[in-house]
């Protein structure tokens, strides 16, 4: 995974992503990913979301791609700096997903989720680093053969 999205989380009712730090009794002890990090708590009545969990729909009408193959998506294509913002224009917005997932189901993915995604992958790129895939150099298994 290039952005380790465990432990970020996007709650219900308030702006922006968290990183979680511990259970409470009343909720969850997060943490915002901004230049404050305050600390507080996520009510449990709230819709704790994590980053981990959450996919963009694609055509198949039965399958979504993580939102982790995403984000490494627009990294290679971009790195981290975008070439839009959530203010960009819609026909802006839909071609850069159009760039960087072009499977995506264009009728269930509205315009405020590409908003959203292009958010979130700001505030991830400032605060996370991003990590190359191992590159798995497997020895080849010699089989001896009697």
């Amino acid at each position: 995974m290039p952005y380790d999205l465990k432990e970020l989380a996007a709650i219900s009712g308030q702006s922006g992503l968290y990183r979680l730090l511990k259970p409470a009794r009343h909720g969850v002890l997060v943490e915002s990913l901004d230049a404050k990090a305050a600390r507080s708590l996520a009510p449990a009545s709230n819709k704790v979301s994590l980053l981990s969990e959450i996919g963009i729909y694609s055509q198949d009408s039965d399958d979504t791609v993580p939102l982790t193959q995403v984000f490494d998506n627009i990294y290679q294509k971009y790195g981290a700096s975008l070439p839009v913002t959530s203010k960009s224009p819609e026909a802006e917005l839909t071609s850069f997903l159009a760039e960087v997932l072009p499977e995506y189901d264009r009728d269930r993915v509205y315009l405020s989720d590409i908003k959203k995604l292009v958010t979130w992958y700001g505030i991830v790129s400032q605060h996370l680093p991003y990590e190359e895939a191992a590159a798995e150099e497997a020895a080849p298994e010699t089989t001896e053969q009697a």
